[in-house]
């Protein structure tokens, strides 16, 4: 039923409640798990008063893709098979491309539950994958650790 699942990873604290469910699902199905993150390419302190160079931004957001997808990868057990990317664009489209392009059986994704005002002002990128995914997307509210 499910050969490839999805586990998007922004480095959040709690993130191994989402890693502890794709696990659940890897070991139930014999699946892989793709540990994928995406480094922001929406650099929203590029200006001559912010302070951040474009430049900077990128090299900021793949340190922090690359750290995300290893604290993951280490939250899940040697038994299940891995495999890890790190994509560059906005991520709740570069999740969805990576779910039709690499044809992904399944999503385990991590939610803060973000309310009112932070929701509006931060969005959720988990309520957009869930909208608009096309394969069976969990997810799963992360805890604070």
């Amino acid at each position: 039923m499910y050969d490839d699942i999805l586990l998007p990873t922004d480095g959040s604290d709690g993130i191994a409640a989402a890693a502890e469910h794709a696990t659940n699902f890897a070991q139930a199905f014999d699946a892989t798990v793709h540990v994928v993150s995406v480094a922001d390419t929406r650099n929203r302190f590029e200006s001559p008063t912010s302070g951040l160079s474009a430049e900077a931004w990128s090299d900021a957001e793949h340190e922090r893709a690359e750290e995300a997808v290893a604290a993951t990868v280490d939250a899940l057990p040697d038994d299940v098979p891995v495999e890890t990317s790190v994509v560059e664009g906005v991520p709740r489209s570069e999740i969805l491309r990576y779910v039709e392009d690499e044809g992904m059986d399944l999503v385990v994704m991590g939610t803060h539950g973000r309310t009112g005002l932070d929701h509006y002002l931060i969005g959720s990128v988990a309520e957009k994958v869930v909208r608009r995914s096309p394969v069976p997307v969990t997810t799963v509210r992360l805890g604070e650790e």
